[in-house]
Order: C-alpha cells, then structure tokens, then sequence
C-alpha cells in the first residue's frame, strides 16, 4: 500500500555528495557511502540520488559508484543522471538500482520513456522535471537548471504521462537548498493533473513544512535535501533524519484521514 514517503534527495558531483542553492554554488557535504550508511541507521523511506555531473557536463553514468551505493542501500534507491539510453536503464535496474530517474534525455529522444518503460516496466521509470517560475507560469528547464527548454509544466507533463511513466518527481529550482518551504501553489496544480505517485522537492524547511504538505495533499513524496544535510543558522555538516516519534508526528493526521 502506498504510504507518504520522507525521502532524502542527495546530489552527485564528480563522485562526492554535494548541496546546492537554486541549482548552484554546489557545498561539498561527504562521501556518498558513508551518508548512505548513515541513513541505512536511520530507516529511511526511500533515497533518491541525483549525479549533477553528467547530463549538463556530458559525462558518462558512474556504474561502478552506483553499483557501490546500491550494494549498501538497505531502502528503495531511485538514481538520475545522465540517463540517456534503454541500455543505461537496465543496466543501472541489474546493478540494484529500483528506480531510474530521466530528465533532460528525454527532450533527445522522444520515446526513451515508453522504450524503456516496456524493457523493466513503467514502476521503475520516474521522469523529472526541473521547473522554475518564470512571468506568470511555471517552466520547465534542463541540464541543471541550466537551459530553459520553453515548454510549460502542464503541456510536459502531459507528454510525460502519455509516455507511461509510473512516478513523476518536480523539482523547484527556485526553492532548491533554501529552506524557505515547499511550493504548495506549484504541488497544488501538479496533483490535479496526475493520478500516478509525485514526489515534490525543493525547499523542505521543518518537520513541521513536511507534514503541512502531507495534511495538506495526503498521499506524496516529500523529497527533502539541505534539511537533512545541515544543521543550525552556519549549515554544518550533519546528516540527519526523523526518529521513529517524530515521524509518527508528522504523518498522523494523513494516516488519520486515511489518504
């Protein structure tokens, strides 16, 4: 049954984890492994890891580092970058990867989606749009942020979903890494238009911002990055996740209502 879901969303660059602020100005905050390990500790919900140097630096999927995190992730792992090809998507699916993220291939390549969504079935294809608000209406962006693709979120994700995917991930660049809250407005508009699993990410600020998203929309991913990274006004370095009773805190009214 699916559940709302507290998902760490760790960023990829040049093989260590790093934080980003609107999709730039990239903090190196550790060794993938080693944070991996730590939230094994901590039971998390789901892991979603983005390596931020492939697609908009044209660099190649690290399968050996993939492999080695998926070896030590002991929750569902959803991994995005670079993704390209069918053969990148199976690959990464044999290696224990459960979910394969695509972005900006699939402005490349018009029916990567469905392709592999027929080869390892549409549960382990998720397509993730990078938006930002732009005069008036949401926009959708590739290669980090870096390229304003000039379509609208609306019409992509309605060519997403006709492609058979079976997550979609929306992510805000104008949010990302300031811990300033979740866009509701933005969350709003994506769930009236889809009926498949949605994780929203960019600019979890508090337990208390990620269950104002759960009591609000019900069933959704919460996916939350410097949150869980930083702690206190300097943003040290620590790597952090809620207890089993602050958990229960945060979901009770969903799971009172039954969403």
């Amino acid at each position: 049954m699916l559940k709302p879901r507290i998902i760490p969303c760790l960023l990829i660059k040049d093989g260590g984890l790093v934080k980003t602020v609107n999709f730039s100005h990239p903090k190196y905050v550790g060794d993938p492994i080693n944070v991996v390990k730590i939230l094994n500790e901590k039971e998390v919900d789901e892991l979603i890891l983005l390596d931020i140097s492939c697609s908009a630096f044209d660099k190649s999927i690290n399968f050996k580092l993939i492999q080695n995190i998926a070896s030590e992730c002991r929750m569902p792992l959803c991994y995005g970058g670079g993704v390209s090809t069918v053969d990148d998507v199976s690959r990464l699916i044999e290696i224990g990867v459960e979910k394969v993220a695509i972005n900006s291939a699939i402005f490349s390549d018009s029916d990567l989606l469905m392709n592999a969504s027929s080869v390892v079935g549409s549960q382990s294809i998720v397509a993730i749009i990078d938006v930002k608000y732009l005069n008036g209406d949401y926009i959708v962006f590739k290669h980090n942020g870096l390229i304003n693709t000039g379509f609208k979120l609306k019409e992509h994700i309605q060519y997403v979903l006709n492609q058979g995917i079976g997550e979609l991930v929306i992510n805000s660049i104008d949010r990302d890494g300031t811990l300033e809250g979740f866009d509701f407005k933005l969350v709003e508009i994506v769930k009236t238009l889809i009926n498949i699993p949605l994780t929203i990410v960019g600019g979890a600020s508090s337990h208390e911002n990620i269950k104002m998203i759960f009591d609000q929309f019900g069933l959704i991913g919460a996916g939350v990055g410097s949150l869980f990274v930083f702690k206190g006004k300097f943003k040290a370095v620590l790597v952090n996740y809620p207890t089993g009773l602050e958990k229960k805190i945060i979901l009770d009214k969903t799971l009172i209502d039954g969403k």
